[in-house]
């Protein structure tokens, strides 16, 4: 009997020896692959939290792209429509400027027109002459005799049919403190007849001036002369070859 007490338990440390060995060998040890799968499960994590914040980063750039693309958009549309009014309103600056010196030429003709008809000539004691040259011609011609022999223009009146000129008081020194001198004003008046003839009227305020200023009385004769001179400078000039 105790024998084979004995030997039962032998047969149950054995088989609790053997079940142990078994179980052993059937579940191996896989904590390494536990711990790479974990890390490549945070890896992933990460890189999906990486890959999600670029696709937001994206989407606000793209909305940012396009905002400026849009502005950009409005800003040509506004530049066009400024370029367009501004065309606009130079047009019409540059057409109210034409009319403006329209306006301005066609009231100083009026004014000039009225100044020349209103204007009276007090011709008494002038000389005159009728010359056979339309009225444009022979006022080019009065006004270079004027200037080569140096008078200044005071007044200047012209229309279609009458000039007027006032000269500047011009005043001739004396060649020496013993010979008088002059000084001289005229007044000239053109007014055009039919068949391209023009009366030429001239008037002299001629002045003898002595020394120390004095003013010598001047006979009517003398201013005469002074008149008549003016108008055979102007016959003369009207013979020369360049006013044939």
């Amino acid at each position: 009997m105790r024998d084979k007490t004995c030997s039962n338990r032998w047969s149950v440390w054995i088989g609790t020896i053997a079940l142990c060995l078994a179980t052993t060998g059937c579940k191996p040890d896989d904590s390494p692959f536990r711990a790479e799968n974990d890390a490549l499960k945070k890896q992933v994590t990460k890189q999906e939290s990486l890959l999600s914040s670029l696709q937001d980063g994206n989407k606000v750039m793209q909305q940012q792209i396009d905002l400026l693309n849009q502005e950009l958009r409005d800003a040509k549309k506004a530049t066009e429509a400024a370029e367009v009014e501004t065309k606009h309103l130079t047009d019409q600056l540059e057409a109210q400027l034409i009319q403006a010196k329209h306006m301005s030429a066609e009231i100083h003709r009026t004014a000039a027109a009225q100044a020349a008809q209103n204007l009276k000539v007090d011709e008494k004691g002038a000389q005159f002459d009728t010359l056979t040259r339309p009225l444009g011609s022979l006022t080019k011609v009065v006004e270079e005799a004027l200037a080569r022999n140096g008078y200044h223009l005071k007044v200047s009146v012209k229309t279609d049919q009458k000039v007027v000129y006032v000269t500047e008081r011009k005043v001739s020194n004396p060649a020496s403190l013993e010979v008088a001198g002059f000084r001289n004003q005229y007044l000239i008046s053109l007014q055009a007849l039919p068949a391209n003839v023009t009366k030429l009227s001239v008037k002299a305020e001629f002045e003898k001036v002595a020394q120390g200023g004095r003013i010598l009385s001047v006979s009517a004769e003398e201013t005469a002369e002074i008149e008549r001179r003016l108008i055979g400078e102007i016959n003369n000039a009207l013979k020369a070859p360049s006013k044939m």
